[in-house]
């Protein structure tokens, strides 16, 4: 099989906004590995699916070896796979804080430096991080200090590795949204959600996809955290 076209991994993409990046990167021709706990197989022979838990090294093992052994290279990971749980800070659990670990920060470590090996093969590659805007821009009414702990870690993190990699050929960014509508917000719920953003609206799957393709043709832009949040981090 030919290894010409680029091939990009996607995590948490069975639903929402990861499988919004699916569809996007496979229209323009993208070969794409997506993985998820709950991800099943398609029928596009330029999609492989690899169903397991990003926490697990073991699964970020399997979604490279896939990449490579299938199509031959790795040029985008976009870490999407993430979990959210607003809590006051004294009523989180124990299991709350592990669960936010091994996904939110794990996830992002084990793939990562997984993916990152085989760019620094290629001389090329992009990382991409899905954040939030909750990191710059804390709300009394949505206590979030989990998600602060582990996205404002990654937003660090992207600098870094960004600084890093500056003079090697990968790039490394992250999008920042405010509160997007996808299947985890319920319709009653979107009302409220709408009037925590200063443009008194919720994003769309689109206006993080978009920021995400803006991010990988951007050949001079790196260690970028980029608010897609209708002003959240701007202020109220």
């Amino acid at each position: 099989m030919s290894n010409d076209r680029k091939v990009a991994i996607i995590t948490g993409a069975s639903q929402g906004i990861g499988a919004g990046l699916v569809k996007a990167f496979r229209d323009r021709d993208y070969r794409v590995v997506a993985t998820s706990r709950s991800i099943k197989q398609s029928n596009d022979p330029d999609i492989v699916a690899v169903r397991g838990d990003v926490a697990d090294p073991a699964t970020a093992d399997a979604v490279v070896r896939e990449a490579i052994s299938r199509f031959g290279r790795v040029d985008t990971l976009i870490n999407n796979a993430g979990i959210f749980i607003a809590k006051p800070f004294s009523d989180y659990t124990a299991e709350d804080f592990n669960s936010k670990i091994a996904t939110n920060l794990a996830g992002f470590f084990y793939v990562s430096q997984r993916a990152a090996t085989e760019m620094l093969k290629q001389g090329s590659g992009h990382i991409v991080n899905v954040t939030t805007s909750l990191v710059d821009h804390a709300i009394s009414s949505v206590p979030t200090v989990l998600a602060n702990l582990t996205k404002g870690g990654i937003n660090s993190a992207t600098k870094a590795l960004a600084i890093e990699y500056a003079t090697k050929g990968v790039r490394v960014n992250a999008v920042s949204p405010g509160i997007i509508k996808t299947p985890m917000h319920t319709p009653e719920t979107h009302e409220f959600l709408a009037n925590l953003h200063p443009m008194k609206k919720m994003g769309d799957i689109k206006d993080i996809v978009d920021a995400v393709l803006y991010l990988e043709q951007a050949g001079f832009v790196t260690g970028e955290i980029l608010h897609v949040d209708g002003g959240q981090s701007a202020g109220h």
